[in-house]
């Protein structure tokens, strides 16, 4: 039960509903053995004894029985959902608040159909243990319980000889529990493995068909489906073998009761009426101890996706607050850099090596280099997505990790090379770092962005819902409304990840004109692998390796004859060149 303490926290405070259950288990429980003691009532005092008189009040005893148990059946049943379904609505909106505030380096290894698995079927999981699965293990105590003591007040000989064969079926019973409970957790992994692979073809669905590959997809799904399918097996297979011998134990049960119990009734030491309510409470027991490996399966299931649950909820933040974190929300704009040495895992090679560079503020600073170069390293370390293994990244003077990660990102404006736009309004959109900006602010935003014209010629113009990752539009659209989000935040530094590169030349270089009005007064780090965007910077940082290879204004490096200008030569002067060699 060590999964089901570390969650206590998620059900615990809705534990009234469960008493509620449990107090009307009890009664059911009760009621429920009372069957038996009726049925012995009416075999030896009205049938034996021909008292026949006595019948239409049983007949209306019984029946006010059952009505007394239907009710407390819908209130137990009722609350235990309560409590199931209460408990899963704070336990999902902790795993979804805990996700948004894990660090990029969880997400490296993370994968989306898996995070979606734990969010949906193992939180279900979860729930239908504690609305069903827990409520029966209970009535199956309780009811085992209550059987035993009336069973000892008929036979107490019986009783014992009848139970005999139990221990062996409890030993039994947790031998089943040892076996399944890794399958099911196998099955758990197995299936958030399949989850992940529908959601990365349906995500690239445009790339299988643009290469093709609908038949290697197919054949991936089949092999993780097939997986899925052995777990599956793997578990039935379990279930067969241990079922059977369940039952089987539970049988001779029965074998040595209607022996011994039919001996003893011929010996006239019991009356056959309280051998057939005898023959009802042992089932009453034998029942729910075989069926215990149903609720064992629930259990198994339950912890399996528990212990799921809990590796995310118990995952280390890594970047958080310090205890007392500077809240100012708006930040002059220098940025620096000290001897910044950047590893994404501890025996990796260095992403970034010794960085050292300050940029005053207002000042445009320029990163080129060849993928891998340690590019949107430098920029993730400004906002803390990622922390320098060694040196010290200063804002304003004061270290990036002495503010607040909610004052800082909001001064910094953030558009990454994949633009990502929500399923809702392009308003919503535009001010989504920003919730409370006006109409006219958005609109401002998306003018100096180059937006606001092709929006309005959209059917609702800003309240135009946008598809899923903002499908309808075109790359260079998408670009241009997440770079006016950027703008809507009004930030003191703003980085632009390669934020042309999904436009055309004519599109980037009026991009480019409304930045320059944007930027007055703001620090501004352009990640850019063509120079036409970058060349205006007041200095230009060439990365190679994780290393400052060159740095200087766009005139000096061309004169440098180093890596800069050989991109510059790449792309400019021996652009035919290199063309032709390409073609053949």
């Amino acid at each position: 039960m060590g999964t089901f303490k570390k969650l206590k926290m998620y059900y615990w405070p809705y534990k009234k509903y469960f008493i509620l259950s449990m107090s009307f288990l009890i009664l059911i429980t009760a009621i429920t053995v009372v069957y038996p003691m009726i049925l012995q009532l009416t075999i030896d005092d009205v049938v034996l004894q021909k008292k026949y008189s006595w019948i239409p009040y049983l007949s209306i005893g019984f029946v006010f029985i059952m009505a007394i148990k239907g009710v407390a059946t819908f209130i137990n049943q009722y609350m235990g959902d309560l409590f199931g379904i209460f408990s899963v609505y704070k336990l999902r909106n902790s795993l979804y608040e805990k996700l948004q505030f894990l660090p990029f380096k969880y997400y490296d290894n993370a994968k989306t159909g898996d995070l979606m698995s734990r969010l949906t079927a193992d939180v279900e999981g979860v729930r239908f243990f504690l609305s069903y699965g827990f409520t029966e293990l209970l009535r199956f105590i309780i009811l085992i319980i209550i059987s035993v003591i009336v069973m000892c007040y008929y036979s107490v000989p019986l009783t014992v000889v009848t139970l005999i064969t139990l221990p062996f079926l409890a030993i039994v019973v947790y031998k089943f529990d040892k076996a399944v409970h890794p399958a099911f957790r196998g099955i758990r992994k197995s299936f958030g493995r399949l989850n992940t692979n529908v959601q990365e073809n349906i995500s690239g669905i445009n790339t299988v068909k643009s290469l093709s590959r609908e038949n290697f997809q197919t054949d991936k799904f089949n092999d993780s489906n097939g997986d899925y399918k052995v777990q599956n097996l793997s578990t039935s297979f379990i279930w067969a073998k241990y079922f059977p011998l369940m039952e089987f134990l539970g049988n001779i049960s029965v074998v040595v009761l209607l022996g011994f119990g039919g001996y003893l009734v011929i010996k006239g030491s019991m009356h056959p009426g309280e051998l057939v309510a005898f023959y009802s409470l042992v089932w009453y027991i034998i029942w729910p101890i075989v069926n215990l490996g149903f609720v064992i399966n629930m259990f198994s299931q339950a912890k399996a996706s528990g212990e799921r649950l809990l590796e995310v909820l118990e995952a280390d933040n890594m970047i958080e607050d310090q205890s007392l974190p500077i809240y100012e929300e708006k930040v002059i704009g220098e940025v620096e850099f000290k001897n910044v040495t950047l590893r994404y895992e501890q025996d990796a090679k260095d992403a970034l090596y010794d960085i050292s560079f300050k940029a005053m503020p207002g000042q445009v600073i320029g990163l080129i280099g060849s993928t891998g170069a340690g590019k949107t390293s430098i920029t993730q370390l400004m906002t803390r997505f990622y922390e320098p293994s060694d040196g010290e990244v200063l804002i304003d003077g004061k270290k990036v990790s002495d503010y607040s990660i909610r004052a800082l990102r909001r001064s910094i404006g953030f558009v990454l090379q994949e633009s990502f736009l929500f399923s809702t309004t392009i308003k919503e959109n535009i001010s989504y770092g920003r919730p409370e900006a006006t109409m006219d602010e958005i609109i401002d935003a998306a003018k100096r962005a180059q937006a606001h014209e092709f929006i309005l010629e959209l059917p609702d113009g800003y309240d135009t819902v946008l598809g899923e990752r903002g499908m309808g539009l075109s790359g260079g659209q998408k670009q241009r409304i997440a770079i006016a989000r950027a703008i809507c935040v009004n930030p003191s530094i703003i980085i632009l990840d390669d934020a042309t590169s999904a436009v055309d030349m004519e599109t980037e270089l009026e991009i480019q004109k409304a930045l320059t009005e944007v930027m007055k007064g703001r620090t501004t780090f352009i990640i850019a692998h063509r120079i036409s965007s970058l060349k205006h910077a007041d200095e230009i940082i060439v990365l190679e390796d994780g290393r400052i290879k060159e740095r200087g204004v766009h005139e000096y490096l061309i004169k440098n004859n180093g890596l800069y200008q050989r991109i510059y030569e790449i792309q400019f002067k021996d652009y035919q060149t290199v063309l032709s060699s390409i073609t053949g």
